[in-house]
């Protein structure tokens, strides 16, 4: 058995597409102010016709291989959380694989939503650890504006696209003061709540891609509860304080959620990592995106203990504690 997963590297990719509160305003009855005021949200990237979710993870892959000065040959598995796959089947990863001209190793899609990325580096974690793979490249990746009802103003206004991604592997980064990875993984689902927070359509149903509906509300409950209960679990499943932990890195869906969490948890305002104000809600990809910022700006460096946490459709929620 492997002790450790490392966390060899990082990386992200944003549309160049921009779209303000001010500019969706123009399409959608809404305001610049009431968007704030609700969600924190200023603007949000938007996906170019002809832009899959695939190429926001392709580029976003490439990002994480150059940070960890590794090649796309080195790699043996690639994990992809993602809800809006490119296709029904095949999977998005075996595509960006092929697109990184990966010839060996596994490639498959995750869906637990907005936990995606969660759920994706605890089963890469398990892959590494149990001597399965070496070098697991895990992407979220998301182009959830093309599931968005645009006449919607409670939900349309809430999401953006965006890809962010993390080399991890079974030997150790040579940077400086590098940290010991993944210490810990907590996952959880409720599908008693499934009817709160989902897509109106499927193959199998509708026969149609469908669109987002959500009670905000009820939403907004359940995941300041569960996201706190499931960073105290995480923590102290390795005998962690929350207190201990450098950083918290949540799920970029709403400012008023992040501050709720951190209220409930007593965390200072400044340990809170936020890019929900220019990100919007990204769903999987949006933890990877906000980690990536804070370690290109220098706020996290490697030593220092995160706690990504995220709460998504199903309901899924769940929290990794790193050792970076």
């Amino acid at each position: 058995m492997i002790e450790h997963t490392y966390i060899r590297g990082v990386g992200s990719y944003l549309p160049a597409r921009v779209l303000t509160n001010e500019q969706l305003s123009e399409t959608v009855d809404t305001s610049d102010e009431w968007i704030r005021a609700r969600t924190g949200i200023m603007q949000r990237h938007i996906a170019a016709e002809g832009q899959n979710t695939s190429d926001l993870g392709y580029r976003a892959a490439c990002e994480a291989l150059d940070d960890a000065g590794m090649e796309a040959g080195d790699i043996d598995l690639i994990v992809v959380a993602t809800s809006t796959p490119d296709l029904t089947f095949p999977s998005t990863a075996t595509i960006i694989q092929e697109r990184l001209g990966i010839r060996n190793g596994a490639a498959f899609d995750v869906q637990a939503v907005c936990t995606g990325f969660i759920y994706a580096l605890t089963v890469a974690d398990a892959m590494i650890r149990t001597g399965k793979n070496s070098n697991v490249l895990v992407i979220g990746a998301e182009t959830f504006s093309r599931i968005l009802d645009w006449n919607d103003r409670t939900t349309c206004v809430l999401f953006g696209d965006g890809a962010g991604a993390m080399v991890l592997s079974s030997t150790p980064s040579k940077a400086e003061n590098a940290g010991k990875g993944i210490m810990n993984t907590f996952i959880r689902s409720d599908g008693r709540h499934k009817d709160l927070l989902y897509v109106d359509g499927g193959p199998s149903s509708t026969q149609t891609v469908g669109k987002l509906r959500m009670a905000g509300n009820q939403v907004f409950r359940h995941a300041v509860k569960e996201l706190s209960d499931s960073m105290v679990q995480c923590a102290a499943g390795v005998d962690i304080a929350i207190p201990d932990i450098d950083w918290f890195v949540p799920h970029q869906a709403n400012q008023r959620i992040l501050e709720a969490v951190a209220k409930r948890l007593d965390l200072r305002r400044g340990q809170v990592v936020s890019t929900v104000a220019y990100h919007a809600n990204t769903s999987a990809a949006s933890i990877p995106l906000a980690l990536d910022v804070a370690i290109r700006d220098g706020r996290i460096k490697r030593g220092h203990k995160i706690m990504l946490e995220a709460f998504g459709g199903g309901f899924t929620w769940g929290a990794a504690l790193l050792d970076y």
